[in-house]
């Protein structure tokens, strides 16, 4: 008997279930190109909230993540790329999770009714009068987070909340809402599939729109990674050779003089003759490469004040 005919005979004797698995299949497709529509119909208030992300981060503010079960997995995902993907300062990254981040891949799923320690967890941040709390859901009212976003708001945090449900009290209780109406799962009661992938989806478009509005993002490169390893190195490298126009050999060259930092490299490849120039130009364009090669290359000479 062909491998083929075995397949199909398996199936008939477990009840026809290969057809069965085809049609949960296509459901659950179904379902994702649902759950990206929703983000997509969202996409004007993630931006938004994305401009205020981006000016508290320039003022010295911090980002806390919070959530509970894959929600909140989803969250802390997105938190701790955003070191290695932009540059940003890991100490000014908080993530908030029922029973804390010791365990994320361990769900206690009788944690996220602790509305009292999601308060708590929030109030050992201390003052968030700077900062800005993101926060998901899927239901938009669990007890944890929805605790957790309250208690933020009181201390002075700006709220950004991701739901599916509309008018939610995460939602209502936020300054900036995202909803995301992805539907019914194929899988019900299960949120870490189409709902998990809406928000996927939505917080890396958060955080990258707020990486690109910091200056982080240039033709569709990550000019401030940080190159902890080989290939990060290499792709460093390559990121400078593409902007600058140059050789991997020029661009490894810039990359030493610079310290290994992606933005005053791309400048010195350029043309900029010193890491201490290359720092002054990008301070005056506020981190953005295009505005310190536009303003080099009409030869405008930098403040030196400007330089923090």
């Amino acid at each position: 008997m062909s491998v083929l005919r075995s397949s199909e005979a398996d199936g008939e004797r477990r009840g026809g279930t290969t057809g069965a698995e085809a049609l949960f299949a296509e459901a659950m497709l179904a379902s994702y190109r649902r759950a990206i529509a929703s983000v997509a119909a969202a996409s004007g208030d993630i931006r938004a909230a994305a401009l205020r992300l981006a000016a508290i981060w320039r003022a010295g503010g911090r980002l806390v993540y919070a959530g509970a079960g894959s929600s909140g997995l989803a969250a802390a995902e997105d938190a701790a790329e955003l070191p290695g993907t932009f540059g940003l300062e890991q100490s000014r990254i908080a993530i908030v999770l029922p029973g804390g981040i010791a365990e994320p891949f361990r769900i206690d799923g009788g944690a996220e009714d602790d509305a009292a320690a999601g308060e708590r967890a929030i109030t050992a941040l201390g003052d968030l009068s700077r900062d800005a709390l993101i926060v998901v859901s899927a239901s938009g009212s669990t007890p944890f987070t929805v605790a957790a976003a309250a208690a933020a708001r009181r201390r002075g945090a700006f709220v950004v909340a991701i739901a599916h449900r509309p008018g939610s009290p995460l939602l209502v209780g936020a300054d900036a809402s995202i909803l995301l109406e992805s539907g019914e799962e194929a899988l019900r009661g299960s949120t870490r599939l189409a709902a998990g992938a809406a928000q996927k989806a939505a917080l890396g478009m958060l955080s990258s729109l707020m990486g690109f509005e910091l200056g982080h993002i240039h033709q569709g490169l990550m000019v401030n990674l940080k190159a902890d390893n080989a290939k990060l190195r290499e792709r460093a490298r390559g990121i400078v050779a593409t902007i600058a126009g140059v050789s991997d050999a020029k661009a490894e060259a810039a990359l030493r003089q610079a310290g290994g930092e992606v933005k005053p490299a791309i400048l010195i490849a350029c043309g900029i003759v010193s890491m201490s120039e290359a720092v002054t130009w990008l301070a005056v364009a506020e981190g953005r490469i295009d505005e310190a090669l536009r303003q080099w290359n009409h030869g405008r000479k930098p403040e030196q004040g400007s330089v923090a």
